[in-house]
């Protein structure tokens, strides 16, 4: 008798087996690579995961399966796969899955990056759209940054008078820290609650939420990984600096009734009911998230766009002396750089776009998940699937770019590519419902900064250092900023 359970017993478990490898079988995923067991392709991703994810999309293809603990992952790394992802089915493909520190340093998801795609998401996207990064409001802080453009030149002049090296990471970073306090939060970097720690805060950010946390891929042991690994500590200590900061500047705002105009005058009248959100209820965690957003991602990406670019100038003098050549000629001996000068410096515009290209600021969008079964490239893409989007990949492609590791901005000469989401081959801010939606207040500051730094001064290296010896390699986050700083020497020239 014992013998006979045994064996129903083993039936019955192989029949369910069979049925469920049957249902496998059914459905066409896309090809990849090999898994080991429990922790699948996790041991493939490495120090650079765009990187790794690139390399094994040349042997699996443009849109890859991988699976990472419990979660099944799929990769699209070229034009036309991420056209689908980012386009064709957006609206299946939109969605955030949860990711447990991202929805720690975001008051558990009330921000525009990481929420999932709702109701709410659409209000709140529709409303800081409208009200925070349209054109009007972002002309109205002009006035903050060439202020603070104006100091940061400065200092610049200072050290070209010493001849000493600048830590253009450094500088860069307190420069979009500086614009980024007075127009989202009405105070000054200055004396605030972030000083002295504001660029290891927003590097936190970055990387926290960046990372491949253990407690999204198992979810009985993962935390007690990441507490191991010293990612769960990092997380709280990078919250708490924030959440602070973000209490600071809220209570300034309601002692003193008359700041008006910034950000936070802003969310909080919707906090008060004088501007609607529909059906929903804005509270303090809401105003947070949101301050979040603008915080780290208007702080980090403008200051590592610029320090990219300069990096690349400096690093390929040709380059550098027909940018500064067209920028001298554009503005000739106006000391009065404004904005709009931009319009007018049509190879800049191409250094910018080869950038991009070369070092895309966040290489790996923030995850996406299905929503519901969809098929992409002819392969099944089930529900509740996180969707990777390589964009290191894309601008990386030889099949799409010709001398991809080259820095050639001439290739940008026809203008028909640019980097607002429409050309799927450039896509460095992404593209459709996902999109950043802060890309103008950004590169307003990007374009000051630039056309400030290459008419006002020439660029030298550091003694002993040679143009081969700049270092191109980025640093991991959700922001992969420069791995080595960028330390230039400036001089002088006869317009400063």
């Amino acid at each position: 008798m014992n013998l006979w359970y045994i064996v129903v017993g083993i039936v019955f478990f192989a029949s369910i087996l069979i049925a469920k490898n049957t249902r496998k079988t059914k459905q066409n995923l896309p090809p990849g690579p090999p898994r080991l067991p429990i922790i699948g392709n996790l041991h493939q991703l490495g120090s650079q995961p765009h990187r790794s994810m690139f390399k094994l999309s040349e042997k699996y293809g443009s849109l890859m399966s991988l699976k990472f603990g419990n979660v099944s992952t799929v990769v699209a790394s070229t034009p036309e796969t991420v056209k689908d992802v980012l386009k064709t089915y957006d609206i299946d493909c939109c969605s955030r899955p949860y990711m447990t520190y991202a929805a720690r340093i975001t008051y558990n998801l009330k921000d525009l990056g990481f929420a999932p795609y709702s109701k709410y998401w659409r209000e709140v996207r529709k409303l800081t759209v409208a009200e925070l990064y349209n054109a009007k409001r972002v002309q109205s802080f002009r006035h903050v940054r060439e202020q603070e453009a104006a100091k940061f030149i400065d200092f610049i002049k200072q050290s070209a008078s010493l001849a000493n090296p600048v830590n253009l990471n450094q500088k860069l970073m307190k420069l979009s820290g500086s614009v980024i306090c007075r127009v989202g939060f009405g105070i000054s970097l200055e004396g605030s609650k972030l000083e002295n720690t504001y660029e290891e805060v927003i590097q936190g950010v970055m990387e926290v939420t960046g990372s491949f946390a253990a407690a999204d891929y198992f979810p009985v042991i993962g935390k007690l990984i990441d507490r191991l690994t010293g990612l769960h500590s990092k997380c709280e200590k990078v919250f708490k600096a924030m959440d602070s900061f973000f209490d600071q500047a809220i209570k300034h705002h309601l002692e003193d009734e008359s700041i008006k105009d910034d950000i936070i005058d802003m969310l909080l009248k919707i906090e008060r009911g004088e501007i609607g959100l529909g059906e929903f209820q804005f509270t303090r965690n809401n105003t947070k998230g949101i301050l979040l957003n603008i915080l780290a991602a208007g702080i980090d990406t403008s200051a590592q766009t610029v320090t990219w670019v300069m990096t690349h100038l400096i690093a390929n003098p040709r380059v550098m002396k027909k940018a500064q050549a067209e920028v001298r000629q554009v503005i000739k001996n106006k000391d009065d750089i404004t904005e709009e000068d931009i319009e007018r410096l049509e190879y800049l515009k191409m250094v910018i776009k080869e950038s991009f290209r070369m070092n895309p600021i966040v290489p790996l969008l923030i995850p996406r998940e299905a929503s519901k079964d969809v098929k992409i490239a002819g392969y099944d893409i089930p529900k509740k699937t996180w969707i990777h989007v390589n964009i290191w990949a894309v601008h990386r492609n030889p099949n799409v770019w010709k001398d991809p590791e080259t820095f050639i901005p001439e290739r940008f000469m026809d203008g028909e590519i640019d980097y607002k989401g429409l050309n799927f081959e450039l896509l460095p801010f992404g593209s459709g419902r996902r999109m950043c939606p802060g890309l103008g207040m950004g590169m307003a500051l990007v374009h000051l900064t630039l056309i400030n730094l290459l008419y006002r001064f020439d660029w030298k290296l550091p003694e002993g250092m040679k143009v081969e010896d700049v270092d191109l390699e980025e640093a991991y986050g959700l922001v992969c900023p420069k791995k080595v700083s960028l330390e230039l020497i400036p001089v002088l020239t006869q317009w400063t």
